[in-house]
């Protein structure tokens, strides 16, 4: 698995996820360059956790049990994702209090950021997707490519939060996202019949 096929899953998983949240959140209230560098480093710091944990059970669990179990993880995100409501992950900032991304000074914004993005992603659906992946492909790759679509991510917050999710549901996106899962899935388990048949 090359790191293109990486970016592009970790990106549509991220999609309207709450580390997406908590960056819109900040970003609106304060200067972007900490926050985007706050956010970059919790993920170059879980997506290595990620990785070394799926590297490391890819040597002791069969192919096959890795490839159903990733499929029915795929197909879980994907189904998640195109029955979410728009209730449940609100965007526009309105259901976050003031505690939830509560900064002491402007000089911890980067650290309140890296802080506020690892709890969030913490065993989040893109963190076990990171592990999935890593457990089947290159773990440098996977690690290169997962990264990247964080960041991607992280910047898409940032400009989103002001302007481009004003104006688009985030119900059509998490549409898009799940039959990308699903998709995927799908050819997870293709993979998985493949590994079964040549037993």
């Amino acid at each position: 698995m090359d790191w293109l096929t990486s970016y592009f899953l970790i990106l549509a998983a991220e999609i309207g996820d709450k580390s997406q949240l908590v960056c819109m959140a900040l970003a609106v209230r304060y200067r972007a360059a900490p926050v985007l560098a706050g956010s970059i480093l919790a993920f170059l710091f879980l997506n290595s956790i990620a990785v070394i944990f799926g590297s490391a059970i890819a040597g002791w669990i069969p192919e096959l049990v890795i490839a159903i179990a990733v499929s029915a993880l795929f197909l879980g995100f994907g189904l998640h994702a195109l029955f979410a409501s728009a209730g449940d992950d609100d965007i526009s900032g309105e259901g976050i209090s003031d505690d939830d991304i509560q900064i002491k000074s402007q000089r911890h914004i980067l650290l309140s950021t890296f802080v506020l993005i690892t709890l969030a992603e913490l065993g989040d659906k893109t963190q076990l997707a990171v592990v999935a992946l890593s457990s089947q492909g290159n773990p440098t790759s996977v690690w290169l490519g997962s990264t990247l679509a964080l960041v991607t991510t992280s910047v898409m917050a940032v400009w989103a939060g002001r302007t481009l999710l004003q104006r688009i549901p985030i119900v059509l996106l998490h549409r898009i996202s799940g039959a990308l899962f699903i998709a995927l899935s799908v050819l997870a388990a293709y993979s998985a019949y493949s590994i079964y048949t040549a037993l």
